[in-house]
């Protein structure tokens, strides 16, 4: 598939997005989050001995111009330039004050060859691998303390040469969890655009135990069948903007956590204030979800102008016994979807625990989800909630939702249990647990 093929994929997706926004004047940025910096220093990879033929292994190269800006420390910083070509690398470590810069026609691949791939620690959140026990395998592109890193370009693209991993993963040959794409731990200052992300070994993007970070106008792609290979994972991370992109995956294409089980209820690292908006995308998993990892809690999620097709759930909300956590204030409008299994889900009984020491009694507190705005077509099954009968999911709002399913067989209605909050204008109309037809009760507050 070719760049430029691409690159309309993403920019008739975001006009299609876009447009009714647009007309009626209510389109918002978040620029203020993350200031775009100008960088006068600037250097070439190829001033590192960098060759773009696409055989050339560059890891030396990329390795030399990040010491070099890491160690001058130019005020400002300096930008990383990387020239049409095609740059064979092993994983290397980013550093602070540097934009990563991918001209048109710029492609930064991955190495397949996994033998000396780095291992780093498990994230403290989690306790082990997310996959295997123990260490994991570092991100293709990685960073731990860093601030103010920019990563853009002119539709560039970052190859992860995913497959090799992926066949691992199917023949269950991996000795430890598999790398992700991009990976920034403990950092701020953030800004990812502008670039095309294919073929990740896992998740795509993973900011973890960072703040201010501002991600929009990406292409994200990776083969339905890709295991695990989510588009952009905010963990126990705040004040996160992601809007204005495309993504196509094999997993949740936005998927918030904070931690998995106990390891994430000591680490106690919520993630709050997440802004979600103007994602076009498809995935045989979630649109957008919540968890499944909630452990260290998510609080204040905001999303909005979503298009959603050929999905597995439209928008999910996850989360299991052992996790702890609370889930509180997510707010979920104008989203449309289509040709998708279910529409809405919001479950206490989804995902695995890292071993047997998760405590059974740790239940997570789910509390006020409100979602409006939603309309679909071909939706299978319009809703599931499902609770838990020890911890039931209180204030839960659903207005104006129109969620159209097959005719046929193919129907499943609204099922629900151990829940509570209020319905206003849904159709088909949802279930006896969600008892008001008048905008009263978890609908009364307007969002």
């Amino acid at each position: 598939m070719g760049q430029s093929f691409l690159e309309n994929i993403l920019n008739l997706t975001l006009i299609l997005s876009l447009t009714s926004f647009l007309v009626s004047g209510n389109y918002e940025t978040c620029s203020g989050i993350v200031p775009m910096r100008y960088r006068n220093d600037k250097i070439s990879i190829m001033d590192f001995g960098g060759v773009g033929d696409g055989v050339t292994l560059n890891t030396k190269a990329f390795r030399g111009a990040i010491f070099r800006i890491e160690h001058l420390r130019r005020r400002g910083g300096t930008v990383l330039y990387l020239p049409p070509g095609v740059y064979l690398t092993e994983a290397f470590n980013l550093t602070s004050h540097m934009t990563l810069y991918l001209a048109r026609g710029a492609v930064i691949k991955a190495t397949t060859s996994t033998g000396n791939w780095p291992l780093i620690p498990p994230l403290p959140s989690y306790g082990r691998g997310r996959e295997r026990p123990g260490g994991r395998y570092m991100s293709f592109i990685h960073g731990d303390g860093l601030h103010d890193v920019i990563i853009t370009g002119e539709n560039g693209t970052i190859d992860g040469q995913g497959e090799v991993w992926w066949n691992m993963w199917r023949q269950r040959t991996l000795q430890f969890t598999r790398p992700n794409l991009i990976e920034l731990i403990n950092s701020r200052g953030i800004i990812i655009s502008n670039v095309i992300f294919k073929d990740s070994p896992f998740w795509n993007i993973h900011p973890v135990y960072c703040r201010n970070v501002v991600i929009h106008h990406v292409t994200i792609l990776a083969p339905a069948d890709s295991p695990n290979t989510d588009g952009i994972d905010p963990d126990s991370s705040s004040h996160v903007c992601i809007e204005d992109s495309y993504i196509s995956v094999g997993d949740d294409l936005v998927a918030v956590k904070s931690g998995w089980d106990q390891y994430g209820i000591a680490f106690g690292r919520p993630s709050h204030d997440i802004t979600i908006r103007r994602i076009v995308g498809s995935s045989p998993f979630a649109g957008i979800a919540v968890g499944s990892e909630t452990s260290g809690g998510i609080m204040g999620v905001y999303v909005e102008h979503l298009n959603l097709f050929n999905m597995g759930v439209g928008i999910h909300v996850k989360t299991n016994t052992g996790r702890g956590g609370v889930i509180r204030n997510i707010s979920v409008s104008n989203v449309y979807m289509e040709n998708v299994r279910t529409g809405i889900k919001i479950a206490g009984d989804v995902g695995d625990h890292p071993d047997e020491n998760y405590n059974p009694n740790a239940l997570p507190n789910v509390k006020g989800i409100k979602m409006k705005d939603v309309w679909g077509e071909k939706v299978t099954q319009p809703g599931l909630i499902r609770g838990l009968k020890k911890a039931p999911f209180t204030d839960i709002c659903l207005s104006n939702i129109n969620l159209h399913g097959p005719i046929g067989p193919r129907y499943t209605p609204w099922k629900c249990s151990d829940v509570s909050g209020s319905s206003f204008k849904v159709s088909p109309w949802p279930c006896a647990e969600m008892t008001s037809e008048h905008q009263s009760g978890a609908c009364s507050t307007s969002f």
